[in-house]
């Protein structure tokens, strides 16, 4: 019953299912998923195509980072929901003008 006995402090103990504390690995989790939503929702509006596909790349950088380091299956699971709205943020940001589309060319 020591199970019942541990508190739980913090904001992202949730993560935390092995019942060890991982600071990094939540918040790097928790960021990609962030980001991801920031990349599919700019990335529905075709002149924000900068933004999408910046943010988009930033956000699937982040995410197989954090792939690489994550510990537990919730971590994972914000990390792959977060990777996969960065993708798809960084292609239709692609999609609609590119990284650097009308600013250097």
């Amino acid at each position: 019953m020591a199970q019942a006995a541990r508190s739980h402090h913090g904001l992202f103990t949730f993560l935390d299912t092995d019942g060890k504390s991982h600071p990094v690995e939540n918040t790097v989790a928790v960021v990609t998923l962030v980001i991801g939503v920031i990349a599919f929702v700019t990335a529905h509006f075709p002149h924000l195509h900068l933004v999408s596909s910046w943010v988009g790349l930033i956000g699937m950088i982040s995410g197989a980072w954090g792939q690489l380091r994550s510990v537990t299956t919730g971590e994972r699971f914000l990390l792959i929901i977060g990777l996969g709205a960065a993708g798809v943020g960084f292609y239709l940001g692609m999609a609609h003008g590119g990284l650097f589309g009308g600013v250097l060319g």
